[in-house]
């Protein structure tokens, strides 16, 4: 399994052949800036991530698990609809979304969280009363202009739009970014519809910052993207 296998795009969900997972095409030459800082996203009190923390039975966030991919299928979906619902047709966001799709995601995320390809790759999820409510992928960045070692990609992160602003994308993202840190990485990426969305607000009022790099996908409408960066750690 490459890399790429972890990364999601509408785009590429719609043409890969069956049983192939959703990727990212790479290569976006981002403008020269000073990199924003990452700051924690507020979160409950009972915030804790998957390194051996005391964690509350209500809300909390663990790795992923073969039992999980179905409803992280289903997150996917949801979020989907609600991201691109108002900048595609119904009918490309219909076969984005319908079961054929959702087989090629089901194998996507079972190989992630079976077979990681490297110890730097994770799934994690978000609980609340043991449901599980929302997911993150995160590993090496795959961007042609960004270095692995030390520059890491959130390739996805969603929570089910029926469990929002209950702290839930906090807790996922200050996870992912401690176990990025501990991974030696200094930077982190991921990539958003350029049109508002809960993705992008989130992540900008956690401090990150659009570094130049766009894309263009054409899905019966053209879909722009932006990068989104921040610097972690130290």
């Amino acid at each position: 399994m490459t890399e790429g296998k972890l990364r999601e795009s509408p785009e590429a969900s719609r043409r890969a052949p069956a049983g192939g997972g959703p990727v990212f095409a790479s290569g976006a030459e981002a403008a020269t800036m000073q990199e924003p800082h990452c700051r924690r996203a507020p979160a409950a009190i009972d915030t804790a991530d998957v390194k051996g923390l005391p964690m509350s039975t209500q809300r909390f966030v663990r790795s992923a698990r073969e039992e999980d991919v179905d409803t992280i299928v289903g997150i996917q979906v949801a979020a989907w609809r609600d991201t691109y619902g108002s900048v595609l047709p119904e009918e490309v966001l219909a076969e984005l979304t319908g079961e054929e799709a959702g087989q090629q995601f089901r194998h996507q995320w079972s190989e992630a969280i079976r077979r990681p390809p490297t110890s730097r790759h994770r799934v994690l999820v978000a609980t609340d009363e043991r449901l599980v409510v929302g997911f993150a992928a995160i590993g090496p960045a795959g961007d042609d202009d960004l270095w692995p070692a030390t520059d890491a990609e959130i390739y996805a992160l969603h929570v089910h739009p029926e469990h929002v602003r209950r702290g839930h994308g906090a807790r996922l993202l200050n996870a992912t970014v401690d176990h990025l840190v501990d991974d030696g990485f200094h930077t982190v990426s991921t990539w958003t519809v350029a049109a508002p969305n809960a993705l992008r607000s989130f992540v900008e009022s956690s401090g990150w910052q659009p570094d130049g790099a766009r894309r263009e996908i054409d899905m019966g409408a053209t879909v722009s993207m932006i990068r989104l960066r921040a610097a972690i750690g130290e």
